[in-house]
């Protein structure tokens, strides 16, 4: 059922870009060690997991980790990625210094955020991300772009937007852009809900589904069996939003809202504020709903 694990290296991150789905920053807490690497990718192994991605927060700032992290994946024959915003890129020549290692432990995929949030077209900044995709690619390494683009009403209406309306997004881009009736939004557009092929595990050992939205933690069931056992039907928050997306979750449990929301993210997450002190082994951690 699973096919790739994402590590949330770290929650810390040199930028507090207003899209972030896990409400990064510099001052949040909360990096794995390498035992808990180690741990992971051992569970990883048994379920037959075949990617790893490493990213945050963002990882290139606990670079000696991240590269022990990748070697030991790559070792126990998982390919891997790497999320990053380039913040190190400060020109193309240092960029290789960084990046030669990734290549010499054959990472699979690079992913660069490339865009306003992380550097604004207009304000006089270098675009490091350029440096780093260049780097990458003379390198020979497989490179991709993450481009998200700020939102507005007429992106919203045609359908267009990139982002999901679900961390710091939820609170801070969704003012003065369209919304729809509640009652529209019948089912989660965006995350396998039912058979997760994916999941993201954080330093606080919490395996998330969809950011903020956990199967379970490692510090009480190990990955193989939290996997294994996963039944979205015994799921207080997955089974309503499976069988009747976020206008269900919130009728379920009876929680007030307002009428309209941007997108179906952004009614979920809204009903899961609401319910995190109900449900606090299903909904965390607090910080990334902007509680801590």
């Amino acid at each position: 059922m699973l096919k790739g694990i994402h590590l949330l290296l770290t929650y810390t991150c040199n930028f507090e870009c207003d899209h972030c789905f896990v409400y990064s920053s510099p001052s949040t807490k909360g990096t794995f060690s390498l035992q808990q690497i180690k741990s992971v990718l051992q569970e990883a192994k048994k379920i037959g997991v075949e990617w790893v991605y490493f990213e945050g927060g963002e990882p290139f700032l606990f670079y000696p980790l991240m590269v022990e992290g990748i070697r030991i994946a790559s070792s126990m024959g998982f390919k891997t990625g790497v999320v990053t915003n380039a913040y190190w890129a400060t020109t193309v020549e240092d960029a290789k210094l960084w990046l030669v290692s990734l290549r010499d432990l054959g990472v699979s995929d690079i992913s660069i955020s490339d865009d306003s949030f992380h550097y604004p077209e207009g304000k006089g900044e270098e675009n490091l991300a350029k440096n780093a995709y260049a780097a990458a690619r003379s390198l020979g390494l497989p490179v991709a772009s993450i481009c998200i683009n700020e939102p507005n009403a007429k992106s919203v209406v045609k359908g267009e937007i990139s982002i999901r309306f679900r961390g710091r997004a939820a609170d801070k881009l969704v003012q003065n852009l369209p919304r729809k009736n509640w009652k529209e939004f019948r089912e989660c557009p965006y995350e396998n809900l039912e058979k997760p092929e994916r999941v993201h595990i954080d330093p606080f050992g919490n395996v998330h589904i969809c950011q903020g939205l956990l199967m379970g933690n490692l510090d009480k069931t190990p990955l193989f069996e939290l996997v294994k056992n996963y039944d979205f039907k015994k799921h207080p928050i997955c089974e309503p939003l499976v069988k009747g997306g976020p206008a269900l979750l919130a009728e379920k449990y009876d929680v007030k809202h307002e009428t309209g929301f941007v997108d179906a993210c952004h009614f979920c997450y809204s009903i899961r504020c609401s319910l995190i002190e109900r449900f606090p082994e299903y909904l965390a951690p607090k910080q990334i709903y902007g509680l801590e």
